[in-house]
């Protein structure tokens, strides 16, 4: 394999700059000169790194004795047996500063202290309370990325409950689909939400999915449009400004220490193959995760301003709210990324003195192909660092960063998931960035690269596994009680080891290349081929916005073999002809091999994706088979698979 860094580093940390992070800290403390040894002796030695994880990064509860029992049972390894603590309580444990900001687009912006977000949770408390809300029971968010959304998970986590969001921009259909599981006893939802300036009303749904669901006690409606929303239609309904302060004396949150692995958080998979499964998380295994990610890979520092663009649907927007336990101001947004002309991130990033900016590959791609110069049009001094998720980043993604947005920067790409709730491979202040690369394998994260016989390979692609248990795997799935849908997810490939269902290779310099989804890899002629090698060549021509790839059975009706068929979206008022065609064929075969060249390419009008912005192979797939897509409701598009229905050219 050749690895597109023939060049070297794009970028490497200033020596004095990186003697002063936590990572170069721990380095010292554990007596290692470079990070792999470092690395190694993180998954060889997990109850040393995890113990002195838990001491220096500031944990507020009780650690115990035992750190690790059944180290050796791949589900069924129990960490910190012993401990007592509350996530909330940790990320409230800061009084001074701004605790966050927030932008509702060009048309909204607020500022709490900590003072007033302790005051806000307090009050939500009282609610909880009054409607018997305690430890287990959980509370809904259908809810943007607001304040109030921040002060309500608070309040529920602290409290021993169990908090789970979905955006607002879900249809009735796929918020039942996903609280109807769980049975909240609250719903705390909004009035409406701006997106691209427009105004989107949602009473009317938050009123169909509070009637059918017969879990719940009250209603809570946070004003977000109107000052007083009407709440006629909805049962037992409240306005969040409405809300009755806190009892006499119990100003300040109340918060429960509670197990290791006390239910925290119900994450919701895609949905897009089924029903959403629903993922727990526990209290420990989170913030630890989380205060590792932030403190030593990404050197978040007390003062610091965190911003990432996520929806509260997506695992981002658990993974930024962890911030405010590493002193960070969170900076919140809402709204279209391309609100202003594509540069409202941008002047937030420089009005705010973001130091964190994190995003999605997707966007990265499009605000180069908008042709953004942000560096140039905007401040970014205080930026040390972009994060971007979600799909693969491409190479000529790392080159726009340090060409238009900042030479001096950490470009931290990430992979992990819902499923984690964080990251198995992200960045870190103290090693180079490589072309096309993610940086390195996360510590405690026994990450390693498979064949398809189960043996660890360099130097070839394979399947992205994990050998060794870790503190923030899944409790388990909810209503999965012998945990058999669970063991099924990520035990079966391999027994005992975590396969996660990534397509990956593990770099000269100990970074990583992800491929795509080992369920969306294309299969001609019997050779395995990840759709982001496609995408990376396919989208560097100008014409193309986006594409989508898949294995179509050919013949029809045989399933022995496949062809590849590229569905190509581009700029408005173009057509796909003969000559561009040929230009999409020879820019992939140029770059990669013949195999990887599509046999048909079609255009169409729109590309499908979830709602964090993930396009859909296996949907799409679906659809070009005849085969029912289940959950169309998880998408934010779901018009678009039309265009792939009843293909006259998929037919020859």
């Amino acid at each position: 394999m050749t690895f597109p860094d023939t060049l070297g580093p794009l970028w490497s940390p200033h020596p004095e700059i990186a003697q002063r992070t936590r990572m170069a800290r721990l380095m010292q403390h554990a007596g290692y000169a470079c990070y792999e040894d470092l690395w190694q002796w993180s998954v060889d030695h997990p109850e040393a790194f995890w113990r002195t994880l838990w001491n220096e990064s500031g944990v507020a509860g009780t650690m115990g004795s035992r750190i690790l029992d059944d180290p050796d049972r791949m589900p069924g390894a129990r960490w910190f047996p012993d401990a007592r603590l509350n996530y909330a309580e940790n990320l409230l444990q800061h009084a001074h500063g701004e605790a966050l900001v927030f932008w509702g687009e060009d048309k909204v912006q607020r500022r709490w202290g900590h003072g007033q977000l302790r005051r806000e949770v307090s009050r939500f408390q009282s609610l909880l309370r009054e409607a018997g809300v305690g430890e287990g029971d959980r509370v809904a968010g259908y809810l943007p990325n607001l304040p109030e959304t921040l002060a309500a998970m608070l309040a529920t986590t602290a409290l021993g409950a169990i908090w789970s969001s979905a955006s607002p921009d879900f249809g009735v259909q796929g918020v039942l689909d996903r609280f109807g599981q769980i049975e909240p006893k609250v719903l705390v939802c909004v009035d409406g939400y701006w997106y691209n300036g427009k105004a989107i009303d949602c009473m009317e749904k938050n009123a169909e999915v509070a009637k059918r669901l017969p879990s719940l006690e009250r209603t809570v409606v946070v004003p977000y449009l109107s000052d007083s929303p009407e709440l006629g239609a909805i049962p037992a309904a409240l306005a969040w400004n409405r809300l009755p302060d806190p009892p006499q004396g119990e100003a300040a949150p109340a918060f429960r220490r509670v197990p290791f692995n006390h239910p925290l958080f119900i994450m919701f998979s895609s949905g897009t193959t089924g029903v959403p499964k629903c993922i727990v998380h526990g209290h420990g295994g989170v913030l630890l995760q989380h205060l590792k990610e932030h403190q030593l890979h990404s050197d978040v520092r007390p003062g610091d301003r965190l911003f990432y663009f996520t929806t509260c649907g997506w695992m981002m927007w658990n993974w930024l709210a962890s911030g405010l336990a590493s002193g960070a101001t969170l900076l919140l947004y809402d709204g279209s990324p391309f609100a202003g002309r594509g540069q409202v991130l941008f002047e937030y990033a420089q009005a705010e003195r973001m130091t964190h900016f994190g995003t999605s590959a997707k966007f990265i791609d499009a605000a180069a192909k908008l042709g953004l110069s942000p560096g140039k049009t905007h401040d970014l001094t205080p930026l040390r660092a972009l994060f971007s998720t979600g799909s693969p980043l491409a190479p000529e993604s790392f080159d726009w960063v340090y060409r238009e947005l900042k030479a001096d920067i950490l470009l931290a790409s990430i992979s992990g998931g819902t499923d984690i709730i964080s990251c198995f491979v992200l960045g870190n202040p103290l090693l180079p960035v490589y072309r096309g690369e993610i940086q390195c394998r996360g510590l405690g994260m026994a990450v390693d690269v498979f064949d398809e016989e189960g043996h660890p390979v360099r130097g070839e692609k394979g399947e992205l596994v994990c050998t060794r248990p870790f503190p923030v795997m899944p409790l388990g799935f909810w209503n999965d009680p012998d945990g058999k849908k669970y063991r099924a997810a990520y035990f079966e490939r391999f027994p005992g080891v975590w396969c996660h269902g990534d397509y990956c290779e593990l770099t000269p310099h100990g970074g990583i290349v992800i491929y795509g989804r080992s369920d969306a890899t294309l299969n001609p002629g019997g050779v395995r081929i990840g759709t982001a090698e496609i995408y990376r060549q396919v989208e560097q021509l100008p014409e193309v916005v986006e594409s989508i790839v898949i294995g179509q059975d050919w013949p029809p009706g045989r399933h022995d073999d496949v062809r590849v068929v590229l569905f190509v979206k581009l700029q408005p008022g173009l057509r796909l002809d003969t000559a561009l065609e040929e230009r999409i064929r020879k820019q992939i075969r140029a770059n990669t091999t013949p195999r990887h060249v599509p046999e048909k390419i079609v255009q169409v009008q729109d590309i499908p994706r979830t709602k964090s912005g993930k396009i859909v192979e296996l949907a799409v797939r679906n659809i070009v088979h005849n085969r029912p897509v289940k959950n169309v409701d998880a998408l934010a598009n779901p018009e678009a698979l039309e265009y792939f229905r009843g293909l006259a050219a998929l037919s020859h």
